[in-house]
C-alpha cells in the first residue's frame, strides 16, 4: 500500500499529474522519502473545513539553507512549489495580488494548514514549467510580502505530496474534496488551461481570477474563514468542551456533561433558550429538546433544513410523503406552515419578553450598584473632609496650646521683668536720695568754705588788721565776729 499523490485523480479540466486530488490514501509507516534525504524535511499538513472532513497529509520539501549554502537550484526539482507560513491577515486576493505577475503561468494552488500553526498558512503551487517556477522562486524567496511587515515569503521547491487520510466528521459520506467541474462564482469550468485554479483550505476550487475579486478571508461557497476566532471558554470553569451560549444575554457555560453551568444559568436567570457552539443548534431548556432546525451540510458547508425521517414503514402519516387528495394535502400543509408560523411567533415574542425583563433587571442592578456607588462616594467624601477638617482642628488647636504655653511664660516674664523693673527704681531712689544729701552737705561745706574765705579777705582788708591777725573768725548769719 504504497502510493502518493502523483496517482491521484484528476479534476474536471486537470492533468493526469494533479499532485492535489488524491484518490487513496497510504499509511505514513510505508512513505520513502527520496533519494538524498538529508537534503529534505517532512511537513505535515491538513485542509478541509474541521466542521465536515479534514485531509490530512505530507509534504516533502527540500531545505532552505541548500539553496543559501550553493548559488545553484535542486537538480531534481520539479515545477512545485510551496510558500511556508504566509500570515493569516493575507486573503486570498492578498496573495494572488502578490504574485499576480505570475498567475499566468500558475496551474493550480491548494491552500493548506501546517500543523502547529494556527495563525498561517501555507500554498502549494504548480506552474506549467519548470523556467516560470525558478523565476518564481528567485523573485519571491526571502521577499517582504509587504513594506510594512517583517514576515517574509519562503518559497521551498516541493519533492512531494503525499496523503495520509480523511477524517469525516459529518453524518452524511459524500466527500467535500470531490472537485467541483464549475467555478461558483463565474460557472465557467474549471480548466486550467484557461486559468489557474486555487484551492481554499475548506477544499472549494475557483478560478484565480474569480477569487482575486473576493476581498474576504472566507471563502464564497461555505463561508469558512481562515482567521478562525480564539476559542472560547466556559465563564465559571474555563473548560472548552461541551459549550453552551445564552442566545438572551451571551453567558458562555458547559454542558450538562462537564460542570453543567449552562443549566444553572437558566435555573438562575429563566434564560431557556441556548447556542451549543459545536453544531450550531439552539436548545430549550423548558421544551427539553431542539428549537434549530437547521443543520450544515457536509457536501458544500451551507445550512440546510433538517430532515427528520419519518416513523411510519407505510408512509401513512401526512407529514412523511403520504399522499391523499390535494386539497387534503393542501389544508395539511398550510396548517403546518401556520403552525410552524406561530410556533415561531411565540418563541420570537417569548425570547423578546426574556430578553426585556433580563435588560429592565440588569438596568435596575446598574441603578442599584450606580445608587450604591454615589452614596459610598458621598460617604467617603464625608469621611475624607471630616476627617481633613479633623485634622485641621487637630492642627489648630495644637497651635493654640503652642501660643498658650508662649502666652503663658511671657506673663511670667513680664511679672519677673515688673518685680525687676521696681527693684531697680527703689534702687535709683535710694541712690538719688543719697546723691542729694551729698550733694547738699558739699554745698554746704562749700558755702562754710567760701564765708571763710570771704571772711578773710574781709579781714585783710581792714585798717587794723595787724592786730586781728591772730585773732579768729566764726562763721554768723548775715555777720562776722572777729575776736582778738
Amino acid at each position: 500500500m504504497s502510493a502518493t499523490s502523483t496517482s491521484g485523480s484528476a479534476a474536471v479540466g486537470s492533468t493526469p499529474e494533479d499532485v492535489f486530488r488524491p484518490s487513496t490514501t497510504i499509511d505514513p509507516g510505508d512513505m520513502s522519502e527520496p533519494s538524498g534525504s538529508g537534503v529534505t524535511q517532512s511537513l505535515a499538513f491538513s485542509s478541509g473545513n474541521p466542521r465536515i472532513e479534514e485531509t490530512r497529509g505530507i509534504m516533502i520539501l527540500y531545505r532552505d539553507d541548500i539553496s543559501e549554502s550553493t548559488s545553484e537550484l535542486p537538480v531534481e526539482r520539479k515545477p512545485l512549489v510551496c510558500v511556508l507560513a504566509v500570515p493569516n491577515h493575507m486573503t486570498y486576493a492578498d496573495f494572488c495580488q502578490f504574485c499576480g505577475s505570475f498567475i499566468q503561468h500558475i496551474l493550480e494552488m491548494r491552500i493548506v494548514r501546517n500543523d502547529g500553526m494556527d495563525d498561517r498558512y501555507s500554498i502549494l503551487i504548480r506552474f506549467d514549467d519548470q523556467s516560470s517556477t525558478d523565476n518564481f522562486y528567485k523573485h519571491f524567496s526571502g521577499r517582504r510580502f509587504s513594506s510594512l511587515e517583517t514576515d517574509v515569503c519562503r518559497v521551498l521547491f516541493t519533492v512531494d505530496v503525499q496523503y495520509t487520510g480523511l477524517i469525516e466528521h459529518a453524518q452524511n459520506s459524500s466527500a467535500s474534496s470531490t472537485e467541483q467541474p464549475y467555478c461558483p462564482v463565474c460557472l465557467e469550468r474549471l480548466d486550467q488551461d484557461m486559468s489557474g485554479i486555487l484551492t481554499t483550505i475548506c477544499n472549494h476550487s475557483f478560478h484565480c481570477s474569480c477569487i482575486s475579486k473576493w476581498t474576504d478571508s472566507s471563502c464564497p461557497v461555505c463561508r469558512y474563514c481562515q482567521q478562525q476566532p480564539e476559542k472560547s471558554t466556559c465563564s465559571i470553569c474555563g473548560t472548552s468542551d461541551n459549550l453552551w451560549i445564552c442566545v438572551i444575554c451571551g453567558f458562555v457555560g458547559c454542558g450538562r456533561y462537564k460542570e453543567g453551568h449552562a443549566i444553572r444559568h437558566w435555573k438562575d436567570t429563566q434564560h431557556c433558550y441556548s447556542l451549543e457552539l459545536e453544531t450550531q443548534r439552539v436548545w430549550d431548556y423548558v421544551g427539553d429538546n431542539y428549537v434549530h432546525r437547521l443543520i450544515q451540510s457536509k457536501t458544500d458547508g451551507k445550512l440546510v433544513e433538517l430532515n427528520i425521517p419519518c416513523c411510519h414503514a407505510d408512509d401513512s402519516c401526512g407529514g412523511c410523503g403520504y399522499r391523499e387528495d390535494s386539497e387534503i394535502s393542501e389544508a395539511l400543509y398550510n396548517s403546518k406552515v401556520e403552525a410552524i408560523v406561530n410556533e415561531y411567533n411565540d418563541l420570537l415574542m417569548t425570547q423578546l419578553e426574556n430578553q426585556r425583563i433580563y435588560f429592565e433587571s440588569l438596568l435596575l442592578e446598574v441603578k442599584e450598584e450606580t445608587e450604591k456607588e454615589i452614596s459610598e462616594a458621598i460617604k467617603k467624601a464625608e469621611n475624607f473632609r471630616l476627617q481633613k477638617m479633623q485634622a485641621k482642628l487637630d492642627k489648630c488647636l495644637k497651635e493654640k496650646k503652642f501660643l498658650d504655653d508662649i502666652s503663658e511664660n511671657l506673663l511670667k516674664n513680664q511679672e519677673m521683668w515688673k518685680a525687676k523693673i521696681l527693684e531697680i527704681e527703689e534702687r535709683e531712689k535710694k541712690a538719688l536720695s543719697l546723691n542729694a544729701q551729698k550733694i547738699q552737705e558739699l554745698e554746704e561745706q562749700l558755702r562754710d568754705l567760701m564765708l571763710q574765705i570771704e571772711a578773710e579777705n574781709t579781714v585783710e582788708q581792714l585798717p587794723n588788721s595787724k592786730e586781728i591777725k591772730d585773732g579768729s573768725v566764726l562763721p554768723f548769719t548775715n555777720s562776722i565776729i572777729i575776736k582778738k
